[in-house]
């Protein structure tokens, strides 16, 4: 028993040390992350289960690889990416998550890839020390991403988004346009904290998004489509992972 604890390092992730590869990809939903692991990785196993967020290890196309839930939000993604990071020696996270567009030429199914995450939320001027953290991706990843995705033939877009607190927003309507009119390209709710806690611990994130709804046409997929699709992201989340 005493054994076992000293193996396990948080009451978050169950995962014995080894257990992760160097990169996880990160949806928020743990049965996407499921998807993921059942359907484009071999030689699987699950590595933690604790809450239901449930964590994959496999390969692809022969590199080790993980895939696990995070849940919703900046606090949630917080405490998996900094345990992740800090205590499993993983070295980059990919969130792979949905996203509302905000501007005419961002189409559904679209990719989103998150150059940088606005945020009216405080998290990282906690970190910042009351400052105004500029919360970008890694740049390598980001570079290989968007080879990846044009060698794929992927409609992709890259540039800004905003990840908020409050997914029902009081401000409804008049925030949104504010944000479409200094060209953000998309709100979710939790790349802007995995930015930060990267930059706190040294280590790399990048986010992808697929445009699951769009704010101002008012389409939208259902939840079954948003948990079991979105391949174009997962496909260009592997190759850009086992490129770097």
């Amino acid at each position: 028993m005493n054994q076992k604890k000293l193996l396990v390092p948080t009451p978050h992730i169950d995962a014995l040390q080894g257990d992760f590869a160097p990169t996880v990809l990160m949806p928020g939903d743990p049965l996407r992350a499921k998807f993921v692991a059942e359907n484009f990785l071999e030689d699987v196993r699950q590595v933690t289960g604790v809450r239901n967020m449930l964590g994959f290890t496999g390969t692809y196309r022969g590199k080790s690889l993980s895939v696990m839930g995070s849940g919703m939000g900046m606090p949630s993604i917080s405490i998996y990416a900094h345990e992740l990071f800090s205590l499993y020696g993983v070295e980059s996270i990919m969130r792979i998550g949905s996203t509302g567009g905000l501007q005419d030429r961002v189409q559904m199914n679209d990719v989103i890839i998150a150059m940088g995450a606005s945020t009216c939320s405080n998290v990282n001027r906690h970190r910042f020390m009351g400052g105004d953290f500029a919360a970008i991706a890694d740049y390598c990843l980001l570079e290989t991403s968007v080879q990846k995705a044009r060698e794929l033939g992927i409609r992709h877009h890259v540039g800004n988004i905003v990840s908020g607190d409050l997914f029902y927003d009081p401000r409804g309507m008049e925030l949104f346009r504010q944000y479409r009119k200094m060209n953000i390209l998309g709100v979710e709710m939790e790349a802007a904290a995995l930015y930060g806690v990267a930059a706190e611990l040294g280590k790399r994130a990048l986010c992808l998004l697929t445009v699951s709804d769009h704010i101002f046409t008012g389409e939208s997929l259902d939840s079954e489509a948003r948990q079991n699709s979105f391949t174009d992201m997962i496909k260009l989340s592997l190759e850009t992972a086992i490129a770097v």
